[in-house]
């Protein structure tokens, strides 16, 4: 790709630019300036990639399990061969530093690598004469073709969530990646290209809202795999179930930290801010609001402000950087609102990450770490994904409280707790409405064999990403009961 590239969707194993679309720029966001244009697909891209897809997919699932593995180890070496490469190019798309770009890479080649166990992950189970002489099996068999639509801040990792579970299992798959970062998942399709994979088996819609609509009401796709704000994960669940698909949508979080005054408050204060602050608050798993227990308070309320005033913000290729910036203008605009209404009704900003800017990069859609004490709970700081730099600190008496707290909030992605007693720490993985549980965790991100667990708002649907519940989702179970006289 060179810099100001007019990107090409990747349709029946070929490149190609899909007629008569508008393009629009692709920003580095720690620059303003262009990187590359991406095309916005039609209905007319989209029901190509299906029908290429459709017609693959009736030779790919006859493919036994352990030859469809073949690609994926292929997939996997290209992935860690290029893993600085690829890295390189989400810090320049979305404005993370090399080193969370790093990271990124290697949790979506984790899912490639789990994806390459399906021979044993595929299997069925089966019983003997159920009745004289009647035998019951259990088969796992593919889907048809699938597709996923994916968000901005994870543009190497989500992706593979998704597609080396589908394609392993049989299915073909269309990726609709963010069209704010679509050159990861361009670089992400070169390299499976080179792994030999039948034309069709795998393609690459670029777009926005048209192309979404077209794969959610397409009669020839079978499931939807999205991630992104729960307002829009509630439509397209809802439309595409209407249209007969299975769905699993990811949605936004606002995920609580409990500190208790037995913490270990530096190891903690270390673990939060990179939490909080790290990939910019841009990630469904970071820490937004710290609910500090007691006399934890004081203690943790200096700590944490000291880390965010601290922090080095800048472009993440630099050496040194911590923090990059948020993706666009319109997403500070949108934070620096919020951070506003944080005031209302009592809050304090103690660290103002606002109106600041970047030697060399000025330009950048940069907003430094942010703190704000004493906010409440009912605030709409309080209740909104934030999805930025900002921590927001609320005061409970007890760990009931804290618990309280966070259950009757709407969403259940992830909850953390940093302490020194089994005792609370089991009360609160027992009594917390959360699919992803953190003990002395900032990040409770799964592992690739586990689920990637939200609940409540953040999760609608019954199956998630990763392991086990990927094979399930992209599967359909059959039953055989045979006699034979």
């Amino acid at each position: 790709m060179t810099s100001t590239a007019r990107l090409k969707n990747f349709i029946g194993g070929v490149w190609c630019e899909p007629a008569g679309a508008e393009y629009l720029p692709v920003v580095n966001p720690a620059t303003a300036s262009p990187l590359a244009y991406v095309p916005q697909s039609d209905a007319a891209a989209v029901g190509s990639a299906v029908e290429v897809a459709s017609r693959v997919y009736r030779n790919w699932r006859r493919i036994p399990p352990n030859d469809r593995a073949q690609f994926l180890y292929r997939f996997k070496t290209l992935l860690e061969a290029h893993q600085t490469e690829l890295a390189r190019t989400i810090t320049d798309e979305c404005g993370k530093t090399l080193a969370e770009a790093s990271a990124e890479v290697r949790r979506g080649i984790e899912n490639v690598e789990v994806a390459c166990g399906i021979p044993t992950y595929l299997q069925g189970w089966n019983n003997e004469d159920i009745s004289p002489g009647v035998d019951e099996h259990l088969f796992r068999q593919p889907l048809g073709v699938v597709a996923a639509i994916t968000p901005f801040n994870f543009p190497a990792m989500i992706p593979l969530w998704f597609l080396p579970y589908a394609i392993a299992c049989g299915n073909c798959f269309i990726l609709k990646p963010s069209e704010k970062v679509p050159r990861t998942s361009v670089r992400l399709f070169e390299l499976l290209e080179q792994t030999g994979l039948p034309a069709g088996v795998a393609q690459l819609v670029h777009g926005g809202r048209p192309a979404v609509d077209s794969l959610i009401e397409h009669p020839g796709i079978s499931a939807i795999s999205f991630v992104g704000s729960t307002s829009a994960a509630r439509q397209v669940y809802g439309r595409a179930a209407a249209n007969g698909k299975r769905v699993q949508c990811q949605g936004g979080a606002k995920n609580p930290v409990v500190i208790l005054p037995d913490a270990d408050m530096e190891l903690t204060t270390q673990i939060v801010a990179d939490s909080a602050f790290g990939c910019a608050g841009q990630r469904c798993l970071a820490a937004s609001t710290a609910i500090a227990v007691g006399t934890a308070g004081d203690r943790f309320c200096a700590a944490i402000s000291e880390a965010a005033s601290s922090r080095r913000v800048g472009y993440g290729a630099d050496p040194g950087v911590q923090m990059g910036p948020v993706i666009s203008s319109e997403s500070r605009e949108r934070v620096e609102r919020l951070i506003g209404s944080g005031c209302v009704g009592g809050g304090r900003i103690l660290v103002d990450g606002r109106g600041k800017t970047v030697d060399g990069f000025e330009d950048g859609f940069f907003l430094f770490p942010t703190i704000l004490d004493e906010v409440s709970p009912t605030s709409e700081l309080a209740r909104t994904e934030v999805f930025g730099p900002v921590l927001s600190l609320i005061r409970a008496t007890d760990l009931d409280e804290a618990i309280a707290m966070i259950n009757c909030a709407e969403y259940g992605n992830m909850a953390s707790i940093f302490t020194t007693s089994g005792g609370a720490a089991r009360k609160f993985r027992y009594e917390v409405e959360a699919g992803n549980i953190g003990i002395n965790i900032g990040v409770a991100a799964p592992m690739a064999y586990f689920p990637f667990s939200g609940a409540k708002a953040s999760f609608l649907g019954d199956l998630h990403a990763q392991g086990r519940h990927g094979v399930e989702f992209y599967t359909q179970t059959k039953v055989v009961v045979e006699r034979w006289p």
